[in-house]
Formats: C-alpha cells, sequence, structure tokens
C-alpha cells in the first residue's frame, strides 16, 4: 500500500479537477449547519466507509467500501480482504487529514439496541486544501461510488471519481480479481429474489 504522504501529494494534484466535479453537481444535499470534527481517540472504525464515535454511528453520504471477507490477490499472491483494506485507509485518511463533517439525513437502525447511523459529508484537510473526503477516497482507489437499489449511482461525481481511479489503475484497482462491492451487492439482492 502506498505511503499516505504520496497519497496526499497525489490529492493535492487532483485538487482541481475534483472542485470542477463537485461544483458542477446539485443532487447532493446539503449539509446542516452542524459541522463537527472527527476527534483522533475513541473511534471504532466498522468499514471503510462507516465509524462508531462515542454511541453515535456515521456513515459518508455516496460512499461505498469494499465489503468485509471479501478476497483478491495482491502482488505477491497472497490473498487480502479487501473490506479490511477499505477500512485500513479511511482510518489512515481521517487520522492524517482531520477531517470535519456535516450531517445530511439518519437511518433508521435495523434493531432496537443499535443505534441510528448518521449520514455525513467530511472535508479532508490537506495542506491548506480542504477536499471531499469521500472524493479523497474514491480518487485513491480504496472505496467506490455508492449505488441505490435502483441501480442509480448516489452521488454522480463520485462515480466520475471512481472511473478516474480505474483508469489509473490506483489502489485496490491495480488488482485484476478484486471483488467490487457494488457487484458483490447486487448479486446478493439477485440471489435473494431469485430464491423461491
Amino acid at each position: 500500500m502506498r505511503s499516505i504522504a504520496i497519497i496526499s501529494s497525489g490529492i493535492i494534484a487532483l485538487y482541481s479537477t475534483i472542485g470542477a466535479a463537485q461544483q458542477t453537481d446539485q443532487s447532493r444535499p446539503q449539509p446542516a449547519a452542524r459541522v463537527f470534527s472527527i476527534p483522533q481517540t475513541g473511534l471504532s472504525f466498522l468499514t471503510g466507509d462507516t465509524w462508531q464515535q462515542g454511541t453515535q454511528k456515521l456513515r459518508l453520504y455516496g460512499v461505498q467500501a469494499c465489503i468485509r471477507g471479501t478476497l483478491y490477490t495482491d502482488h505477491s499472491g497472497i490473498k487480502q480482504d479487501c473490506g479490511t483494506v477499505s477500512l485500513a485507509m479511511l482510518a489512515a485518511t481521517i487520522r492524517d487529514t482531520k477531517p470535519t463533517c456535516s450531517p445530511i439525513a439518519q437511518l433508521p437502525s435495523t434493531t432496537p439496541q443499535e443505534p441510528a447511523t448518521i449520514l455525513v459529508i467530511c472535508s479532508a484537510h490537506v495542506g491548506d486544501k480542504s477536499l471531499d473526503l469521500g472524493t479523497v477516497l474514491i480518487t485513491e482507489g480504496f472505496a467506490f461510488a455508492a449505488f441505490s437499489n435502483g441501480a442509480k449511482p448516489v452521488y454522480m461525481p463520485y462515480l466520475v471519481a471512481e472511473a478516474t481511479a480505474k483508469q489509473s489503475r490506483a489502489g485496490l484497482w491495480a488488482f485484476p480479481d478484486m471483488p467490487h462491492p457494488n457487484l458483490v451487492l447486487f448479486q446478493a439482492m439477485q440471489s435473494k429474489t431469485q430464491k423461491p
């Protein structure tokens, strides 16, 4: 895995492209007025797009991480857990860029014991630049554009960032057998609907 220093310099180089893509899309929900910092301690990373901060579960809006338990073969021929690699990249990026976030929506919990999930938009801070955290993770090839159940991208600029990462074989795209999480999720949905 590339070091965060190399990733940070690549992020800055992509700043103008990312900024232009963000300015042209008005489909993204606007953040609430409340902005908060992600603390550097007391976090539990659940996936490469979701973490728990105290009792609150937070998820990046429009971002889909690799599914934990899905495997790819690294350049040494060793099988790696794609979801664990996505999670490690999210944790490292949050540690190094000290993002601030704004809540935009709340998803109900699936069980009474589980907290509701707050969807957030976060800004990563690299030098004097403020970059969208989802775009950073996707452009670097460690996360993907999320799709709705209707097979439409949740946020189109993230799909553009994903295409850029795929073309440049960034991050997980460097491995031909990388299990794309949206394909894994769509196949799981399809098998559920086809069962008698």
